[in-house]
């Protein structure tokens, strides 16, 4: 029987790579989107993790058409990047808003099922930026590295009732996103990274489907990069 899979932001990008492992390994798998149109595949869900009434919704349709949300994956994210001193306080609370008070609002939705099961994966989606802190991303590495606080302290507060939090943080992947970089920037960036090449999507979702596997049962309150050890001794 697959479990009740639950990612959020997971219509593109890593987040769908992430929900086709799961898909693959045999779960049923939910896909939270903001916008357009969900993948084929998954259970759809429109939601704004940002709204809590959307996303208590989001999780009463999810559990009333899959069950009760086994594995949570909060990977829904966004960036706007500038210096510092050009960061106005929209740019700092939307990041917030959705990477960080985003992720705790899904965590905190998926943790009263998992309470009643007793069991329960909790993934977030960090970054390397998060550890490493990144000139013109004060607010996206803030969001980011806000994440291991929560999953370490998920982990003390819910792991006696077999239920693990643990962070993800990748380094650069290969996206839409770093294909549009210049070259130079993309030959800087890699210059950097000791494997000499970018993550694929599929890396990152291995990783986490790991993670929530029964071989990963006594993982929890860890991050696990994959950034080609761009971040090591972090």
């Amino acid at each position: 029987m697959g479990r009740s899979v639950l990612v959020t932001g997971g219509n593109r990008g890593i987040g769908l790579a992430i929900a086709h492992a799961f898909r693959e390994a045999g779960d049923d798998v939910a896909v939270t989107y903001r916008s357009g149109e969900p993948p084929e595949g998954f259970l759809g869900v429109r939601c704004d993790v940002t709204d809590g009434a959307q996303v208590d919704a989001a999780f009463a349709e999810i559990e009333e058409k899959q069950g009760p949300v086994e594995v949570l994956v909060a990977n829904a994210g966004i960036t706007r990047d500038t210096l510092v001193m050009r960061m106005s306080d929209d740019d700092w609370d939307s990041v917030l808003a959705t990477n960080l008070t985003g992720s705790f609002r899904v965590a905190k939705r998926a943790s009263k099922g998992m309470l009643r099961l007793k069991r329960g994966r909790i993934i977030f989606i960090s970054s390397v930026v998060g550890l490493l802190g990144s000139a013109g991303q004060v607010n996206y590495a803030a969001s980011k590295s806000g994440l291991v606080g929560m999953a370490r302290s998920l982990a003390r507060e819910l792991g006696s009732r077999g239920i693990t939090a643990n962070v993800v943080a990748p380094g650069f992947v290969e996206t839409d996103m770093t294909a549009e970089l210049p070259e130079a920037q993309r030959e800087q960036y890699l210059a950097q990274i000791p494997l000499k090449r970018y993550a694929s999507v599929d890396e990152v979702a291995g990783v986490t489907v790991f993670v929530a596997s029964d071989a990963a049962a006594y993982v929890t309150g860890a991050v696990l990069p994959v950034d080609g050890g761009l971040g090591m001794g972090h």
